[in-house]
């Protein structure tokens, strides 16, 4: 399968980008092709609202910037991942803007399943986040919940989680 999964952490070495490198180890030791975007080292700009992707522009959205990256990954994807620290409820804002310009694909031809990793420093503030995979992802695009990981505070980086996202990309099917 191929995976997509969208870092929306601008730490390399943070507990987002943990989390991540142990799912995706897990699942390349299954056989997946995983390919990870780290979205905040990326130029990519916020939607326009101009429409141009679904008038003139066929799926194609006008901004040329490093979405123009993303675009070919999320068309072969059949599983993304959407990974972020949690800032005031919900996604980094580099990650929201990523997620908006999907837009200009509508629904990705290939894309089935969604999961989701959150990283806080406090618990109970996952809702906003929460709220936006539920509707944008798995209602609006109709994808099947593969599941949801959260950590906060000492939770990040510790074994227990690492091992269970390890083991989570190496049971996929």
């Amino acid at each position: 399968m191929k995976i997509l999964v969208l870092n929306g952490s601008p730490r390399v070495r943070g507990n987002t980008a943990a989390m991540v490198n142990a799912f995706a180890q897990g699942a390349r030791e299954a056989g997946h092709v995983v390919d990870i975007i780290p979205v905040c080292r990326k130029k990519i700009s916020g939607c326009l609202a101009c429409e141009y992707c679904h008038t003139k522009g066929g799926g194609k959205c006008i901004q040329q910037d490093d979405m123009q990256q993303v675009y070919p990954l999320l068309e072969e994807a059949e599983m993304i991942v959407l990974a972020s620290p949690v800032y005031y409820h919900s996604f980094t804002g580099q990650l929201q803007c990523c997620i908006n310009r999907i837009y200009a694909l509508d629904k990705p031809k290939n894309l089935k399943k969604a999961a989701l990793f959150l990283s806080s420093g406090s618990n109970d503030v996952y809702g906003g986040a929460l709220y936006e995979y539920k509707n944008s992802f798995l209602d609006y695009l109709k994808l099947e919940d593969m599941g949801v990981f959260t950590a906060y505070g000492e939770q990040n980086k510790s074994e227990e989680l690492l091992g269970n996202l390890r083991e989570f990309g190496k049971k996929l099917n």
